[in-house]
């Protein structure tokens, strides 16, 4: 019987610790669906502009992905909202179950003390009870007793009275929560009809694709080629500056060594001799991974940089990731690509592009139907391409959120696009990592 009431008491504890924290899970559950629904109406805009073209595009393929995969995110917040109701419910049921117990022990003591009253209700047994006293502090004792006696049975009344309401209570928050997973339910099955067009829809997409391979060959090939040059560039500007620094770094150290100053004679007490040694003895170049770590100022930046790893501000105001970073496969084809960066696509060309971070301007690069943009910050550098204009010059320091140039057209006409990479020296790294989320 004492493990049963423990593991009640157990059980009991670890559900009001669970109801505590829903009303916070409940609160993120709904912000995280309001932002899912603004990123899906946004995609939608987009896709609608293309949605009437006769020839079907990458782009749309890559919108229809965009928006099923929010799509699952939000039916998937749906079905954590149903489980924490399932969850609040069951837990809910035990602590009426609690309740219903506390309330029978209740009853069960208050009808015990009713009968014993019975027993004694008679005036003459509570004044012999009280004149039975053996002393004054007795008599004074006894009569305290029967007033809490008395207290007592009020107050078991009100406990009573209390945990009625409250388990009514309970059952009535019982009745809304079912409600609410109705609700919930009946959401559940709106999404996922909705999922199950857009999967349609990007079949359709799809099969139409498969006859256009030769057009999006072409078009990977065009891309690969900027990417590769916009790469050589970047490797080329790396090099120039990892030389320029270790030139640097060996005249400084070149310079200490020739205003170095000799200290004076120093006599060993041992032997009288004397021995000689100059500061530029204990002159040493100092150790680093990267000679773009050697300058002061890129050490900050450096620093600087890396601490906003997760924060740092997207490079447009409106846009999503429509080809990731890495290996990637066009769906229905046996067309593959490696992008070095990740392509952005927007509402329409023409917006702002913004530099994503405090650096300066080592090159702007005009590979004929699109003018690429790269911004070193530190070791760190960026690449911003397929601009259809820039708003800065080779050389200029540029903060961050400036904008730099304009969104370009995407090939296929679905918009706008941007590509961006991010390189730690010479090597390329997932930017959506070090972008804000």
């Amino acid at each position: 019987m004492l493990k049963k009431h423990l593991l009640i008491t157990l059980i009991f504890t670890s559900a009001a610790t669970v109801l505590l924290a829903q009303p916070q899970d409940k609160a993120q559950l709904e912000k995280e669906r309001q932002e899912i629904q603004n990123e899906l109406k946004q995609i939608q805009g987009m896709y609608d502009k293309i949605k009437g073209q006769k020839k079907q595009s990458l782009g749309q393929l890559n919108m229809l992905k965009k928006k099923i995969s929010l799509q699952e995110r939000y039916i998937n917040s749906i079905n954590r909202e149903l489980k924490m109701i399932d969850d609040d419910i069951y837990l809910s049921n035990l602590e009426i179950y609690r309740l219903q117990k506390q309330l029978d022990t209740l009853k069960s003591q208050y009808a015990r003390s009713l009968v014993y009253a019975y027993k004694n209700r008679s005036n003459y047994d509570y004044v012999n009870f009280i004149f039975s006293s053996t002393s004054f502090n007795d008599a004074v004792r006894r009569i305290s007793y029967l007033k809490s006696y008395r207290n007592y049975r009020e107050k078991q009344v009100n406990t009573i009275l209390e945990t009625q309401q409250l388990i009514a209570k309970r059952q009535q928050q019982q009745l809304g929560r079912k409600q609410q997973k109705n609700i919930a339910l009946q959401s559940q099955v709106k999404e996922k009809t909705v999922l199950d067009v857009q999967r349609k829809e990007k079949d359709a997409v799809v099969s139409d694709l498969k006859s256009q391979e030769k057009d999006l060959q072409k078009q990977l090939a065009a891309k690969k080629k900027r990417d590769r040059d916009i790469k050589n560039a970047i490797d080329a500007i790396v090099k120039r500056e990892i030389a320029k620094a270790a030139e640097e770094a060996k005249r400084k150290a070149e310079l200490e060594r020739k205003n170095a100053v000799v200290s004076p004679n120093v006599v060993t007490p041992s032997s009288g001799t004397s021995t000689v040694k100059t500061t530029a003895e204990k002159i040493e170049v100092k150790k680093t991974s990267s000679y773009l770590d050697l300058n002061a100022s890129d050490v900050k930046l450096n620093g600087e940089f890396q601490a906003n790893r997760g924060r740092l501000p997207w490079p447009v105001d409106n846009g999503f990731v429509s080809v990731h970073f890495g290996p990637y496969t066009i769906e229905g084809t046996d067309l593959r690509d490696n992008n070095p960066g990740v392509t952005i696509a927007t509402p329409s060309a023409g917006g702002s592009v913004k530099a994503v971070f405090d650096g300066e301007v080592v090159a702007i690069h005009n590979y004929g139907d699109g003018v690429a943009v790269v911004i070193r910050h530190g070791k760190y550098f960026t690449s911003y391409s397929n601009l259809s204009g820039v708003n800065v010059s080779k050389g200029a320091q540029v903060k961050t959120g400036q904008a730099i140039g304009r969104v370009g057209e995407a090939q296929d006409g679905s918009g706008g696009q941007v590509d961006f990479m991010l390189m730690i020296e010479k090597n390329n790294v997932n930017p959506e990592i070090w972008l804000r989320r």
